[in-house]
């Protein structure tokens, strides 16, 4: 299909019609505000529309890897982001588009997770800590658990030894889960396919404390909302849903954007 779109598209110049190629940030920009329409019905009502399309745009523009993988890859994974109303690769850290090969490979962030957890109205508090070697720390999984974290204040703290996270209830319950480092980084390295060239490598720590809050919401209460986020995380979709029919193949043709612009438009 896209190949017979390619040919029509050329035979235009027949016609006095001539072809230029666009950037690749001009021609997102293009499909983006075609969008506009199914990327506000797919946010939350307290996520504005344009500063989401702005948030998306300026990440594919800075990232030439980005803009190297599938123009549709990118849109799916940027719809995943804009139905949790997550703001993608900001200093927010809320949640991630990341190059793998020639698809955009979406995932949440530390601070992403702690905000879908609280929206669920079921979670009071949650939160993650590190571990170091010479803080005071005993944790109990029996029949009472108990958790202490003392961090060193006097000195050095030594090296990181492990993360654990804990959620309290509106209806006052609560659960905490530990794990070494060594035993994040197995996760990591098994579980994400982007563990060389993404935030495993950029924030680590951030990265390990999503890890043992996500194990840890597997047990919790939460929104049918929450249990999606976690299902979509480091995910990657070459097509996207219907409600998004609108953005034509035609509009990107072998990963590289097109205008069609009429002789003397340039």
């Amino acid at each position: 299909m896209a190949s017979e779109n390619l040919k029509g598209a050329l035979e235009k110049k027949a016609n006095g019609t001539a072809v230029k190629k666009a950037s690749p940030s001009k021609g997102m920009e293009q499909l983006l505000n075609k969008m506009a329409g199914q990327i506000q019905k797919a946010l939350p009502s307290m996520v504005s529309s344009e500063r989401f399309q702005r948030v998306a745009l300026t990440a594919f523009s800075n990232s030439k890897k980005l803009q190297d993988c599938e123009p549709m890859s990118f849109i799916a994974a940027m719809m995943q982001s804009a139905q949790l109303g997550l703001e993608p690769n900001t200093p927010l850290g809320q949640a991630y588009l990341i190059p793998y090969g020639k698809q955009v490979q979406f995932q949440i962030g530390y601070k992403g997770l702690l905000e879908l957890a609280q929206r669920s109205g079921k979670i009071k508090s949650i939160y993650a800590h590190t571990v170091r070697a010479n803080d005071e720390f005993d944790i109990d999984y029996g029949l009472e658990q108990k958790l202490v974290h003392k961090p060193d204040l006097k000195g050095n703290r030594g090296e990181v030894i492990g993360y654990y996270a804990v959620y309290h209830l509106d209806t006052g319950g609560n659960s905490f889960i530990f794990m070494t480092k060594d035993e994040i980084l197995e996760f990591a390295k098994k579980k994400s396919k982007t563990f060389n060239n993404g935030p495993w490598q950029t924030d680590f720590d951030e990265m390990a404390k999503k890890t043992v809050i996500k194990k840890l919401l597997k047990y919790a209460p939460v929104s049918i909302e929450m249990q999606k986020a976690m299902t979509a995380d480091e995910t990657s979709k070459s097509e996207i849903s219907d409600d998004m029919s609108l953005v034509e193949e035609d509009e990107y043709i072998e990963g590289e954007f097109e205008e069609v612009v009429t002789e003397g438009d340039e």
